[in-house]
């Protein structure tokens, strides 16, 4: 069964229109990432499928039923938000339990639920604590147990790790994929670090000024980017960008290289002077601007001499490098 289907979605905030005719499909039991820009509408499609902003044009089906105007309560839908959102009031326990008793589920039911997520989670030792007792990953992970007690047809994450440090964002990243396999349900994530999407996606959806870009799972817009923009986007470091005449590039356009697959060699194409280095233990970044004044950075696996100063010579295999046309269009060998 389809879990989600979006068809034709717009949505405007008067005159400035964010969302731009959204058509998407989100099978049962995926994983799918809305990744984009801060403004690029990600998170205004989430509370539109969550039913807390309406579509100003389109439809929203969840389940296989049409849900424009069902109430986000009535829409089988579970969010996990940026901010925790926790009772400080009340204990982990009862934070977790507190929406099923305002359905009136039976006291069985919400114990059997509540026992099953806290488990899953590994919370047990800090079921009767507050979230004033809890570390943030802590607090995370009991938003998370709440939105698992509703057994929803599908989960929304809105940027759940921002507030973690980078220790803890692993962590819990970790953990939010665990438990997806676990729980086989389907789930949309939003956030605007690429690393999330490509380590978690089951497929990815890049957004840029409310337009859907590319669709597809992480290594494909890896490999195959429809566009300069999404080229640009998914990767750490990023792709390089040259407007080299002698590579023979369309006027106005680009060659996209990434940093992995430029290397130094004797007699290479590209000759640059290193800017800086920097050295990570398990691979080493080269910055390097090049003799027409271009910022490039290569990426060597393992650790490397390399100097700050020095003259480098650099190549690359040319069917590993993309062509872009002046207006980022991809261009096709």
């Amino acid at each position: 069964m389809t879990a989600l289907t979006l068809t034709d979605v717009c949505k405007s905030f008067g005159p400035v229109e964010v969302l731009k005719d959204i058509n998407l499909t989100v099978e049962e039991g995926e994983f799918v990432v809305f990744v984009g820009p801060s403004g690029c509408g990600k998170s205004t499609l989430l509370r539109v499928i969550a039913g807390l902003e309406d579509a100003t044009r389109g439809t929203v089906q969840i389940g296989g039923d049409v849900v424009n105007a069902v109430p986000p309560a009535k829409r089988g839908i579970a969010m996990v938000f940026q901010s925790y959102a926790l009772y400080p009031h009340l204990s982990v326990r009862d934070n977790m339990a507190l929406g099923l008793k305002q359905e009136k589920q039976p006291k069985a039911v919400i114990e059997a639920r509540v026992e099953k997520a806290i488990t899953m989670l590994d919370l047990a030792a800090y079921v009767d604590r507050r979230p004033s007792d809890l570390s943030g990953g802590q607090r995370q992970r009991v938003a998370i147990g709440r939105a698992i007690v509703r057994e929803p047809k599908l989960f929304l994450f809105d940027e759940p790790l921002s507030n973690l440090d980078a220790a803890l964002r692993m962590n819990t990243r970790i953990e939010i994929a665990e438990l997806h396999r676990a729980l086989s349900a389907s789930m949309i994530y939003v956030t605007h670090d690429q690393t999330e999407a490509m380590t978690l996606a089951d497929k990815i959806v890049v957004l840029r000024d409310g337009r859907v870009e590319q669709v597809g799972s992480p290594m494909e817009l890896y490999n195959n980017p429809a566009n300069q923009f999404v080229a640009g986007f998914l990767g750490a470091p990023s792709m390089n960008f040259l407007q080299k005449a002698a590579l023979a590039i369309p006027q106005g356009g680009h060659l996209g290289i990434r940093p992995e697959h430029l290397r130094p060699t004797a007699e290479g194409r590209i000759a640059g002077r290193v800017t800086h280095v920097e050295r990570l233990g398990g691979d080493t970044n080269l910055l390097v601007r090049t003799a027409e004044g271009e910022a490039l950075t290569v990426r060597i696996f393992g650790q490397d001499p390399t100097q700050v100063g020095a003259d480098i010579s650099l190549d690359f295999d040319d069917h590993l490098a993309f062509a872009f046309d002046s207006a980022g269009a991809r261009l096709r060998s």
